[in-house]
């Protein structure tokens, strides 16, 4: 069995891993921005309400979320390129799914398998990295090509949405992921070589369930809640679900002999601020990209393609310096490096409150080229400092840890910026109606209208003379919500900031031992002191694949 537990990975690997993790990754992203641009062209196409319409972008975002901890345990017990390989499988069938659905809810289905691959292929992605290439120094520079690869996948999925819905359906947006998949997983057959945690890692069942249903509650709660009431119900039942597993998580693996998530891991200062500026930092700017989308449709009346070439903007930087910046991260101080790019982040935000409904793209250009800027100089340092701040055989784990804390923070961002945008443009509404001169019958329909359908079932409205009116207010309206979001975006940055520069810390790296099982027996070292020396951590008795 091609299976070893050893950071001592052939350095003719090395390269072949790089290439298939940068693939996995990609194939991993693709969907998230392919589909969430081709959104309103599935509604006309499928019929579907708003609600129906939301859960399409949910239904993969809740598995990835929630599973990705016990992906990254599954491929430490089991192997990481079969889970991997697995990821590649799920991800290739849920787009075929969706490429065949005739209804919303099959849409659903295939969003859902599709989120479960992505959840299996981030955490193994890295963690092949972590096993091909032990040393951290080195290893930023695989890390940097690897988010290189991510930002590529969320660059290039609009345009490839909005080239698609120019000449043809929807559903061809799901084709390019069935090949994609197939190819990598054969491909992957000859070129990875699979990896397990050393030791005697377990499955940690109770862990995984509590912590499957703390994510899933709470992402549904403040979704429903978004759309419906906190009040209601069933989202105050969610939330009391969230409270409780989470509790429970933590309980569990306390006492567990074989954690998903070692709670030790948090002793690090290093691991618990690239956990909090994942989380934080990306419910800011993923909910900041939504709004945006919004934006260039109700407002600027854009193409999916033109809506896609202004969002590239914030792309093009992290896409030309994601390989430089992997060899800064162990040359520069990722306090530096992190606390500045998120305060580069939220100048950025910050100089966009000041955009109106005809602002030109020359004037977005430089604006989202910033923020492009600043994200440059957070993914990666970040991803790699979570890797390196912990013993080498928790690499997986805090892959695993830190790309949940992420997909934790994209999910939620939409919801909770979605809700201010949505709350704060229907109370505003009314009064640039008004303003504009409509009568008291056309401010309440178009009222109404938005309460029932949301901002974009305005714009379909067609009241003759008063239409361009009431589009006018529609859109003053919205700017008044986007600049409140893009507020909240910059000071959910400048936390993340703040977080970053009073945890971030350089880690220690220790020499490589030859002490062989002696230094095995004192263990892999502490948080924040990685082992350099995977003999450290194995003992000189762990080989290489054969």
């Amino acid at each position: 069995m091609n299976v070893t537990t050893t950071g001592n990975a052939p350095r003719e690997r090395r390269v072949p891993t790089l290439v298939m993790a940068c693939v996995g990754v990609f194939v991993a992203y693709l969907p998230v921005t392919t589909v969430s641009a081709s959104l309103p062209a599935i509604q006309r196409a499928l019929n579907t309400s708003t609600a129906q319409l939301s859960w399409v972008s949910v239904a993969f975002v809740l598995p990835m979320a929630a599973l990705i901890l016990t992906a990254g345990v599954f491929g430490d017990v089991h192997g990481r390129k079969k889970v991997f390989q697995a990821g590649l499988a799920f991800s290739g069938l849920g787009a075929l799914i969706a490429l065949c659905a005739q209804s919303i809810e099959v849409v659903w289905a295939g969003q859902a398998f599709a989120g479960l691959g992505a959840a299996a292929l981030l955490p193994t992605t890295l963690a092949l990295i972590s096993h091909a290439v032990p040393d951290p120094r080195e290893r930023g520079k695989f890390i940097g090509v690897w988010a290189t690869s991510l930002i590529a996948a969320l660059a290039f999925g609009p345009v490839i949405a909005g080239v698609i819905l120019d000449h043809f359906t929807w559903r061809w947006l799901y084709l390019l992921p069935v090949p994609a998949s197939l190819l990598a997983l054969v491909v992957s057959t000859k070129l990875l070589t699979d990896s397990r945690a050393p030791g005697t890692r377990r499955l940690d069942w109770p862990g995984q369930l509590t912590s499957a249903l703390a994510i899933t509650a709470l992402v549904y709660g403040i979704i429903e809640g978004g759309a419906n009431s906190f009040t209601d119900t069933k989202v105050m039942l969610a939330l009391f679900t969230a409270v409780v597993a989470s509790v429970a998580f933590v309980l569990v693996e306390r006492h567990s002999s074989s954690p998903m998530l070692d709670l030790t891991l948090f002793r690090s200062p290093s691991f618990t601020a690239t956990a909090l500026i994942a989380m934080i930092s990306f419910l800011g700017l993923i909910g900041f990209f939504f709004a945006l989308s919004l934006y260039f449709g109700v407002v600027q009346q854009l193409s999916t393609l033109e809506s896609a070439w202004r969002l590239l903007m914030v792309c093009i930087v992290p896409l030309v310096l994601g390989v430089p910046m992997g060899r800064l991260v162990h040359r520069v101080s990722p306090r530096v490096l992190i606390t500045g790019g998120l305060l580069l982040a939220a100048v950025s935000l910050l100089s966009l409150t000041t955009i109106g409904a005809n602002t030109s793209f020359g004037s977005l250009a430089w604006r989202l080229a910033l923020l492009g800027l600043g994200v440059s100089f957070v993914l990666t340092p970040m991803t790699a400092t979570a890797v390196s701040s912990v013993p080498f055989h928790q690499a997986g784990m805090a892959a695993a840890a830190n790309n949940a804390f992420r997909q934790l923070g994209a999910a939620l961002g939409p919801a909770v910026l979605g809700t201010l945008l949505s709350s704060r443009a229907v109370d505003a509404l009314p009064g640039h109606l008004t303003a504009a001169g409509l009568d008291g019958a056309t401010v309440r329909r178009v009222t109404e209208t938005a309460d029932a359908g949301g901002l974009s079932a305005v714009g379909r409205l067609r009241l003759g003379a008063d239409t361009p009116h009431v589009l006018g207010a529609l859109s003053q309206a919205f700017i008044d919500s986007l600049q409140l979001c893009l507020i909240a975006a910059a000071v959910l940055t400048l936390l993340a900031a703040a977080v970053g520069f009073v945890l971030l810390r350089r880690p220690r790296q220790s020499a490589p031992s030859a002490a062989g099982p002696a230094a095995s027996a004192q263990g892999p070292g502490t948080p924040d002191q990685p082992t350099a020396d995977i003999r450290t951590a194995a003992g000189p008795q762990a080989t290489a694949p054969r």
